[in-house]
């Protein structure tokens, strides 16, 4: 049996301070993550998301708290840690002239398995198995290692901003197979200071300012639970809605744009009824009407009170 057989948590941060000379990088920070979920760690650049995962991996040394992963504690059994965790870091670090195959014998080596050349080519890395590391574009690097990362079947898999700098495919492709992964079984922690990646994977988000935990919840529930007023677009036959005259309940603002009446409502249903009743009543027909949530990133920057952007 496993230490974590018994228990449905695999990840307990407790009390977790990381320091650097005066500098505090992580003050006294405390969550939990679940047995296969995706938690995300979320916040600006200096937030201490790398710390944090930094920590947790078992490559820095925290200066008081408890980690444990997967019921090994990260700080005094780092062996057996590395052993059950995958990691793809921001920087990989692997020599300029190592090839795929070369990088993927010597992992899968160390874990004392058969190379998964398999995965290089569901990631398609097949064609490049003998091409030097410095060769290969950004997306193919990251490819390669989220490939190494995962050789193992790890069932802790850290992911450091995974698709920073990616194209847009790329960063679908490496999307899709972080979400088979989770539905396999694997928990995934996320550092990420992009807010729309961590919207559409994780289960729950820890947001990090200053080292401080400032909310824990799953998306959609720190979105709902903020100030955040809900957008509504409405585009009708006749424009009647355009003129603003309509007297239109639980709208904090109006606005116009190409052919659409903007109104930005605190009460979804009830605008929204309104804004139908208010399309009929003036013999207009309804042509498009969209709503648009808050954010993540709107939640955020209220959390936060950052309006410069998330850096």
């Amino acid at each position: 049996m496993t230490d974590d057989d018994s228990t449905e948590t695999m990840i307990t941060v407790r009390g977790f301070t990381k320091r650097y000379g005066g500098f505090t990088a992580v003050d006294g920070i405390t969550f939990e993550v679940a047995r296969g979920e995706m938690f995300g760690l979320l916040g600006p650049n200096g937030a201490g998301k790398t710390t944090t995962l930094e920590c947790l991996e078992g490559i820095r040394t925290p200066d008081s708290g408890m980690l444990r992963v997967a019921g090994i504690d990260a700080v005094h059994d780092r062996r057996r840690l590395r052993a059950v965790i995958g990691v793809q870091l921001q920087a990989s670090g692997m020599p300029e002239n190592i090839t795929p195959d070369e990088a993927m014998k010597i992992f899968c080596a160390y874990h004392r398995m058969p190379p998964r050349y398999d995965l290089l080519e569901r990631l398609g890395l097949g064609e490049k198995r003998r091409t030097q590391f410095h060769e290969l574009s950004t997306g193919q690097q990251r490819r390669l290692a989220l490939a190494l990362a995962i050789a193992h079947a790890p069932r802790v898999l850290f992911l450091d901003e995974p698709t920073a700098g990616l194209d847009v495919q790329t960063r679908a492709e490496l999307h899709e197979m972080i979400r088979e992964l989770k539905v396999a079984g694997t928990t995934v922690i996320l550092a990420t200071h992009d807010m729309a990646e961590a919207e559409v994977l994780a289960d729950r988000v820890a947001i990090l300012l200053n080292g401080c935990i400032v909310a824990v919840d799953t998306p959609i529930a720190l979105t709902a639970a903020g100030a955040g007023l809900t957008k509504i677009s409405v585009h009708t036959a006749a424009g009647s809605l355009l003129t603003g005259t309509a007297a239109i309940p639980d709208v904090a603002q109006r606005a116009t744009k190409d052919d659409y009446a903007i109104f930005y409502s605190r009460n979804i249903g009830r605008t929204v009824s309104a804004l139908i009743e208010a399309v009929n009543a003036g013999n207009d027909t309804l042509i498009d009407l969209r709503v648009e949530r808050p954010s993540l990133e709107d939640r955020f920057l209220e959390l936060t009170g950052n309006k410069r952007g998330l850096g």
